[in-house]
């Protein structure tokens, strides 16, 4: 039975079904809600600004978008965001996607903590990082109801301490290969979570290069 949450209808196709329930038993509970979470404030944010989306792409890159954080899908040198993504291209192959809505689906997540791209793509592209940076950082929080906002996590619930959970499962997700957060948000986490951690620096990589001039 499909259900509707906000207004928005949760993808009820296999292959969703199938999305939902490998994202349940793989992600810890913060992160799936976390991911439902997304898709519905994207989902929203795209029938606000009258954007003409795919719901189930939508839905694929909302689930798989964390799914870099999590074993057996983090790679030891790949950024998180790359592994999600590879992630989910590889579900999508499964289930005989066409390519280029296999590549939004990659681009959404691939970009999603790159800020100032991803809303001049592809309404998928646009979507995810518009659900990610409401759940996660309160980015246009306003622009939706109070009774939206309480539908849907209400049905998905942050929980008590959903900002420090949300940071230490990012924490854990790159701590082991921190070279993967240079020149991302990702750098801040490691900074605020992991005292060993030393930030590479752009300018410093460019003087100290082997070029001579």
């Amino acid at each position: 039975m499909t259900q509707t949450i906000a207004g928005i209808k949760i993808p009820d196709s296999a292959m969703a079904r199938e999305a939902t329930e490998l994202v349940r038993d793989t992600e810890t509970d913060l992160l799936f809600h976390h991911s439902r979470r997304v898709f519905l404030f994207g989902a929203l944010t795209g029938e606000r600004k009258g954007l003409a989306y795919d719901p189930e792409l939508l839905y694929i890159g909302a689930m798989f978008h964390d799914m870099g954080l999590v074993e057996p899908y983090s790679s030891k040198d790949e950024r998180f965001e790359v592994d999600g993504a590879n992630a989910a291209r590889d579900f999508l192959r499964r289930h005989g996607i066409g390519a280029a809505d296999i590549d939004d689906v990659w681009d959404a997540i691939a970009l999603h903590t790159t800020p100032g791209i991803p809303k001049h793509k592809r309404p998928v592209v646009a979507l995810v990082t518009a659900g990610v940076e409401m759940d996660v950082l309160g980015l246009a929080y306003h622009d939706f109801t109070d009774e939206q906002r309480h539908e849907v996590t209400h049905a998905h619930p942050r929980g008590l301490g959903f900002k420090e959970g949300i940071i230490h499962a990012f924490a854990c997700g790159t701590m082991h290969k921190p070279e993967t957060t240079f020149g991302n948000v990702k750098a801040d986490v490691l900074a605020l979570k992991d005292p060993h951690y030393h930030r590479e620096n752009f300018c410093s990589i460019i003087l100290g290069s082997a070029w001579k001039d």
